[in-house]
């Protein structure tokens, strides 16, 4: 699967630019767009994108969080999530993004790991392989255009680096473009650990050789799509389509091939923050775009018709706000994908009684990597040093004190009374006490 799945992906080049901006063709004479790329669109602010006061405000916002960030997961990650959903301003993302997905803390324990690997020789099979790739991520971003660029030589340590550091993967051609869109961003080192934490901690089993997340991923969203959107599954069974001729292009490339680059941003905000759920969203949302009307559906009768709408979608219906507000409403929780999960696996056990491979559990967004690194922060560090207890000698035994002998005494002394009470034949001693003569035996 995974060899087919690199063919289809390099036969498309044209799916892996990412913008509008590069449907026209290069020209020496146009500009680049607020994002890099070369004769964009998005040089001039959308109609949807917010005034810059409240980017402003939300970027005060974003500086506040992240300079206690250890406080701010602890006690107001809703908070976080919710400025996720609003989108993280472009000038912050190079700070927010490692805190997200962990990659800060990844850095600071490894000092030295990242040069190590890209000073190292990298192996010739995926060498050859990530060198073929290359000039594909994203050809009209002004950081990839030339091949001997800070862009493509920066992918290419990238690339190799993590070849090195999980030797057991290798190197998938999708993590090409994700590796890419995380070093427009933030420097070479950052990225590199930004991608270990996405393939280990957000999608494992995804990118490794045989793709066995990614396959049990399909039947669960198909799973999902039967129950939220029962008409579309119906029509995608009989034309025939499956989820493994478009799902992998969309999640193994975090939608850099299919949305605006301006949406996928919005896309990976939401996604490091609250985790895969976001991709299951996002690909829901796309079908109901595609197919959602009876009308689409007719359209549609064949399996290249249906994939051909699914790539057809007006640019109007995904613009930033408007389809990231369509995604977020959308009615699936964590635990409703957890629970489709485990049934998933269930029905696959029962298929196929042989051995499975064990998939490595993920974790569900920022707020669980951040608990997780904690954690294993409190378990690494050295015991905290305990105080020193002194045991004082015990003093000297004395003997034990005897009781005195009262047998056959007689004792003396006065007995007091109530007030207005009287003791007849006795003469008064006191005011308030009278005496008694008292022999023990």
């Amino acid at each position: 699967m995974a060899r087919a799945l690199g063919e289809d992906l390099a036969q498309d080049d044209s799916s892996s630019l990412g913008s509008d901006s590069e449907l026209n063709g290069p020209s020496p004479y146009r500009q680049a767009d607020r994002y890099g790329f070369i004769g964009g669109s998005s040089a001039e602010p959308g109609p949807d994108r917010p005034p810059a006061d409240l980017i402003r405000q939300r970027e005060m916002k974003w500086v506040d969080m992240t300079s206690h960030w250890e406080k701010t997961m602890s006690r107001r990650y809703k908070k976080v999530k919710i400025q996720c959903r609003k989108g993280i301003p472009s000038a912050l993302r190079a700070r927010c993004w490692p805190l997200l997905c962990g990659a800060r803390v990844c850095q600071k324990n490894s000092p030295g790991t990242y040069q190590e690997l890209a000073d190292a020789r990298g192996d010739p099979q995926w060498m050859e392989a990530i060198s073929r790739d290359l000039h594909r991520q994203f050809p009209l971003h002004e950081m990839f255009v030339s091949p001997q660029g800070h862009g493509q030589q920066g992918l290419l340590q990238v690339l190799k680096a993590y070849t090195l550091y999980r030797p057991e993967q290798g190197y998938c051609q999708a993590q090409g473009p994700v590796a890419a869109v995380l070093l427009m961003h933030l420097p070479p080192e950052e990225a590199f650990w930004c991608l270990v934490q996405i393939c280990e901690l957000y999608l494992p089993g995804y990118y490794g050789p045989h793709m066995e997340a990614v396959r049990l991923d399909a039947d669960v969203f198909m799973a999902l799509l039967r129950r939220l959107l029962p008409r579309v599954h119906q029509h995608l069974q009989r034309a025939g389509v499956g989820p493994l001729l478009y799902l992998p292009e969309w999640f193994l490339c975090l939608f850099t091939r299919s949305l605006p680059f301006p949406t996928v941003l919005r896309v990976w905000d939401a996604f490091l923050s609250e985790g895969a759920k976001v991709l299951f969203r996002v690909g829901l949302t796309l079908m109901r775009l595609a197919l959602g009307t009876a009308e689409q559906r007719r359209a549609c009768p064949g399996l290249l018709e249906t994939l051909g709408a699914l790539r057809a979608i007006a640019p109007s219906q995904l613009q930033e706000e408007i389809f990231m507000s369509q995604v977020h409403s959308v009615a699936l929780s964590e635990r409703d994908l957890q629970r489709e999960i485990r049934v998933q696996l269930a029905q696959l056990a029962e298929s196929s009684p042989g051995p499975h491979p064990q998939l490595q559990a993920r974790l569900p967004g920022a707020q669980a990597i951040f608990e997780a690194q904690q954690l294993a922060g409190t378990r690494g560090s050295p015991k905290p040093e305990l105080p020193q207890i002194v045991v004082q000698p015990p003093e000297e035994s004395r003997p034990p004190r005897r009781k005195p002998q009262t047998r056959g005494k007689t004792f003396h002394g006065l007995l007091p009374r109530a007030r207005g009470a009287s003791l007849e034949g006795a003469p008064r001693a006191h005011r308030s006490s009278v005496s008694f003569l008292d022999t023990r035996f």
